[in-house]
């Protein structure tokens, strides 16, 4: 687990660093699969209905729960470097 966490940290490093912004779809997603490894399952109240971003975040962890942290970091890995090839030209 070491060695996952290693690479998670680097590739969360990483994803701070593309040389554009990915598309919001992507962000949510990065966000969800980071906090999904480094909480474990939603643990919060949805925000109010009137905080946009704040109930696209939880929404989008939401949708990550009960998928073990070390499947969550795995995915997050993959996915930044996805990113990096598509942003990082």
């Amino acid at each position: 687990m070491t060695d996952l966490k290693d690479t998670f940290d680097t590739a969360a490093n990483e994803v701070k660093q593309l040389k554009s912004k990915p598309e919001d779809a992507e962000m949510l997603k990065i966000y969800a699969l980071f906090k999904q490894s480094t909480v474990g399952d939603i643990n919060t109240v949805r925000p109010g209905m009137l905080d946009f971003t704040g109930k696209a975040k939880w929404d989008a962890w939401e949708k990550e729960k009960g998928k073990s942290q070390e499947d969550a970091m795995n995915e997050y890995i993959k996915l930044v470097e996805e990113l990096k090839k598509k942003y990082d030209k």
